[in-house]
């Protein structure tokens, strides 16, 4: 029953979102409309066609206009625009075009409303100026105002226009090329062969090539002869033109368009996410560029495993065509180049290449289990909380020792002082000692640590295999590849490898398929050092020249005991538990001292002590000393002259106030050390 009441609630969802769709789509259907006339068609590369602007306003009052529209500028130019018969009866902004950014704008205001089905709102003329398509769109821009006081913009479609440009019907001689047949695509060769022919007899041709669509040849006879060559042409759209001459009189123009496209795609880079070292086996590969004449076609893409012979992972071994973004199957932990190779519609392409490392990741979270420290151990779950448990108890009580240190500190700092009646009685001791004796001067000084191409197609001789991608810097635990393109097919690469260590040289063979594109990656690891890398190509019997030399470097792991290796991820985890030991050594430091701390300020106060009861006994003998010099001193005032009792007094006084400026120093000493210590 239950189970009932659900299906039927959420068909009556389905049903009310339904008819807010239905709803939806019938208010748009009965909203105002922008469009173009004609919307699409085909015009002459030369010609002149006009657009009408109209306003179907759905019964709708309308007041105003706003209409933005965009056209390709380097296929059309806007000659002219007329608006005599608009339905706006005055522009607040009058049409108006730029044709080098390829727009048009224009605002109008039609007072006391307008309700029409085909109100025209301008018309414009446009010339044809090369081959191809374009399209007149509408800009988002672009709105219609109700006429109900509020400005209400209501507009709710827009039907935009597309055209095809075409090359006028050949009015001379048909021409053909073997070279480039399609006159609506870029072809990279720049070499043109072009043919044509008659069906009537004809005596002479004159024919020329450049850059305008319609041109006419001089009337100069180029021959009899029916082809031609045209070499090394720049990049860019050319017209070939030709005309027969006939009786005497030369007869219509044939127009043929070549287009010649020979720079790759823009440099471009490639994006990997999460990003370039990570744990993560199922990578994000993004990539984008432009090709400014022919337009980008389509991307290819390789990744290839640096890590460990293709017989152990399956590696691909040819490009496979992909979009961006591609998600990547799941990969092995290792070192792997992604190529993107990017295809003009010319046929050119440029690579892009990036590294990434996928790693296992240091602590690795079982649902079911625990925690994975690499492969060499697994904590299980009790384990991780009574370790955490442990920690957080260990760093509490480290927490609590550290504000009681800073509570004796500060304890120390505003309580240093001695109480005033030490403090008297000690000023009034250094008074006597610095009348009898030298001042002692005490130095302290702490110190402080810190922690701290393009090929060109021989056609006689077999020309050197092209190399286009390399892994031109890598380690000793990375594989090696070379890929590139050869002129033939089917053609027998061979690499040679020369150690400039030992001079040993070795060789591999590979062969290029049916497009002539071959790659080779090394099935063992090379050892670390520098190479020279070159290639010879061979087809059948024939042997091309060996190619340029390429300098190549095989870097060193991080440590490596003959075939004992240390990676940097393992020296990696060292470092790591070096800084964990060392934060914990730290914070047991810390700790120490902070009870360290502790017991000197105990020390502290018995020393108060002390030196209040050193004090008392200093001032105890100097008063004995005092009384029995005055005594003297009457007795030498009475007989005018120091008797010999006297001088052994006075050196009597001397001596006791040598052994309590000795022993109150001390006492001052330990004062001064502790309790002034900032």
């Amino acid at each position: 029953m239950e189970g009932y009441k659900k299906k039927i609630f959420y068909l009556i969802l389905s049903l009310a979102g339904f008819c807010l769709l239905i709803a939806s789509v019938a208010s748009a259907a009965e909203s105002p409309i922008l469009s173009v006339s004609p919307a699409i068609g085909t015009f002459v590369v030369g010609s002149t066609f006009d657009v009408s602007l109209f306003l179907d306003t759905k019964e709708e009052s309308v007041n105003a206009v706003a209409v933005y529209l965009s056209f390709p500028p380097d296929k059309l130019q806007l000659v002219d625009r007329f608006s005599e018969k608009s339905a706006v009866e005055f522009w607040v902004v009058p049409p108006r075009f730029n044709n080098q950014r390829g727009t048009i704008e224009l605002q109008g205001g039609i007072p006391g409303g307008l309700k029409a089905e085909k109100a025209l709102i301008a018309k414009f003329t446009f010339r044809v100026s090369a081959l191809g398509r374009g399209a007149l769109k509408f800009l988002p821009d672009s709105k219609v105002l109700l006429n109900d006081g509020k400005g209400t913009d209501a507009l709710g479609r827009v039907d935009n226009g597309v055209y095809s440009f075409i090359l006028p019907p050949p009015l001379g001689p048909m021409v053909v090329s073997e070279t480039h047949p399609d006159q609506s695509k870029f072809y990279s060769n720049p070499t043109v062969i072009l043919k044509w022919a008659n069906n009537r007899p004809t005596d002479d041709y004159s024919y020329v090539i450049n850059d305008e669509p319609v041109d006419a040849p001089d009337d100069i006879s180029e021959g009899i002869k029916t082809e031609t060559v045209y070499k090394n042409l720049s990049d860019g759209a050319h017209y070939f033109h030709v005309k027969a001459l006939r009786d005497g009189a030369w007869g219509g123009i044939t127009h043929f368009a070549v287009n010649v496209d020979g720079k790759p795609p823009a440099e471009f880079l490639v994006d990997i996410l999460p990003s370039r070292r990570t744990a993560e086996k199922n990578l994000i590969v993004k990539f984008a560029t432009t090709d400014a004449l022919s337009g980008l076609d389509y991307y290819k893409l390789k990744i290839i495993p640096l890590n460990a012979p293709c017989e152990a992972v399956g590696c691909q071994e040819f490009f496979i065509e992909a979009q961006s973004p591609y998600i990547s199957r799941e990969l092995e932990l290792g070192s792997y180049d992604v190529i993107v190779r990017a295809f003009d519609k010319a046929g050119n392409y440029r690579d892009s290449v990036t590294n990434f490392k996928i790693v296992k990741p240091v602590f690795e979270i079982i649902s079911n289990e625990g925690i994975r420290i690499k492969d060499i151990l697994t904590v299980s779950w009790m384990w991780v909380w009574i370790v955490s448990g442990i920690l957080l108890i260990v760093l509490s009580f480290a927490a609590w020792k550290l504000k009681r240190w800073y509570d004796s500190i500060e304890q120390k700092r505003t309580g240093k002082d001695l109480p005033d009646l030490v403090k008297e009685k000690l000023e009034e001791l250094k008074k006597y000692k610095n009348k009898y004796g030298r001042t002692l001067v005490l130095l302290f000084i702490f110190g402080g640590m810190m922690f701290g191409g393009h090929y060109v197609l021989a056609g006689i001789e077999l020309g050197p295999p092209l190399v286009t991608n390399i892994s031109r810097n890598i380690s000793n635990e990375e594989i090696f590849y070379i890929g590139g393109r050869t002129e033939a097919a089917n053609t027998t690469v061979i690499i040679y490898f020369q150690s400039l260590q030992n001079g040993e040289t070795l060789s591999e063979t590979v062969a290029s398929n049916n497009r002539g594109e071959w790659f080779y990656r090394h099935n063992t690891f090379l050892t670390s050092g520098d190479y020279l890398l070159w290639t010879q190509g061979k087809l059948g019997e024939n042997m091309s020249p060996p190619s340029p030399q390429i300098n190549m470097t095989v870097r060193p792991t991080a440590l490596q005991f003959g075939a004992s290796r240390i990676s940097y991820e393992v020296l990696y985890l060292i470092v790591i538990a070096a800084l964990v030991l060392i934060f914990l050594g730290l914070v047991v430091y810390t700790i120490f001292h902070a009870r360290r701390a502790r017991r000197h300020y105990k020390l502290f106060k018995k020393e108060v002590g002390e030196a209040e009861e050193a004090i008392r006994r200093g001032f105890a003998l100097l008063r004995r000393d005092i009384q029995e010099e005055l005594a003297i001193i009457k007795k030498a005032g009475m007989n005018k002259e120091l008797s010999h009792e006297a001088k052994e007094k006075e050196a009597q006084l001397l001596e006791d106030l040598e052994k309590v400026k000795n022993y109150i120093g001390k006492e001052v000493f330990d004062i001064e050390r502790i309790g002034y210590l900032e």
